[in-house]
């Protein structure tokens, strides 16, 4: 007998007020950052570009708000939900709370396709596409070999399996790049974009990746009731008429196309994927109609919030996968601990 998807009281109220909670992290990020401008001035400015208001604000003001905040603040929810919403997705799919979004080995291919670009001296243009290319094409290779292994047994284990291998074999191409790369040139930009970072993002770059992610997020969003069935086995979810090879290409195609868009303009970070998911599902429960939105507007918020943190923390910026770890580590380490205890689902 199939078990329902129950939620937590007040579950619905909770998600609803998520996108509040962003509007205000949203807002409050423009003042944080080593040139201080009030909150007030900041609302001026952003009115001033719709409505006439009397100019008191000058042009550092602007530039800082539009050309050097938006952009980074607008790309650190566009990673975040990106992130939280691939490792939930993954989560029901396998049926499995420690699964990352780079569990198919799409980081470790972003992370060898940026390395390869920036040893052959290709511009921030080239990093990025070849970050997302390595990622796409680390995926792809798990899928087909887990699809060509798993006929005649379990897909998704294989391609676990598979997927480990296949993020082992890309680590260690990464390892060959840095080996080879200039000590004193090439090798100190591959290791700080490994560290993942929201420096020198623009607005151009936050242009090229909101339509891979927002099309992810789309179709995810389309599909997560069915991840509610498919949480309860490949055989019960096909016996109520789920086409569970059609879903699981969907979410696969979506979360990496998302992971590998994030990781082409913010570098490695780690652990969002994992963490937060379990926070949304803390906050409003199992059922995916409602875990996924969370999971979206969680994820946003959180990075949003750590990238306040490495902007202000001290006065040299610190890089987001270290405070990311720094965070999601014990969290991890509450996880493991508390796995055998109860059930997460």
């Amino acid at each position: 007998m199939l078990k329902a998807v129950s939620q937590p009281e007040g579950a619905t109220l909770k998600l609803l007020l998520l996108p509040v909670v962003l509007v205000v992290v949203f807002f409050m990020s423009f003042v944080v950052g080593s040139y201080p401008i009030s909150i007030e001035t900041v609302l001026a400015i952003i009115a001033g570009k719709f409505i006439s208001l009397p100019h008191y604000w000058t042009n550092d003001m602007e530039t800082v708000v539009f050309k050097i905040r938006l952009p980074r603040i607008i790309a650190a929810i566009l990673v975040g939900a990106a992130l939280s919403t691939s490792g939930a997705a993954y989560q029901g799919m396998f049926k499995n709370p420690m699964v990352s979004p780079g569990i198919l080995g799409v980081s470790a291919g972003a992370s060898f396709g940026a390395a390869l670009a920036i040893l052959l001296s290709y511009n921030i243009v080239g990093i990025q596409l070849g970050a997302f290319i390595g990622g796409i094409l680390a995926v792809m290779i798990t899928y087909f070999i887990s699809v060509w292994l798993g006929r005649n047994g379990d897909t998704m284990l294989v391609m676990i399996l598979t997927g480990i291998i296949v993020g082992m074999l890309f680590s260690s191409f990464l390892s060959l790049i840095k080996y080879a790369a200039d000590p004193y040139t090439k090798l100190p930009t591959i290791t700080y974009w490994l560290m993942g970072s929201l420096a020198s993002i623009n607005i151009n770059d936050v242009e090229v990746a909101s339509i891979p992610i927002v099309l992810g997020l789309a179709a995810v969003m389309l599909v997560r009731w069915n991840l509610n069935v498919m949480s309860f086995g490949e055989e019960e979810a096909s016996a109520l008429g789920v086409n569970t090879g059609r879903v699981r290409f969907v979410v696969i195609l979506c979360a990496t196309m998302m992971t590998a868009s994030a990781v082409a303009i913010s570098g490695m970070i780690g652990l969002v994927g994992l963490i937060v998911p379990h926070l949304a599902r803390m906050l409003v429960g199992p059922d995916y109609k409602v875990l996924l939105p969370a999971a979206m507007l969680l994820g946003a918020c959180f990075l949003l919030l750590v990238d306040n943190l490495a902007r202000t923390l001290y006065a040299v910026e610190i890089p987001l996968g270290i405070l990311t770890s720094l965070i999601g580590a014990p969290f991890f380490l509450y996880l493991l601990i508390n796995s055998k205890k109860k059930g997460w689902a």
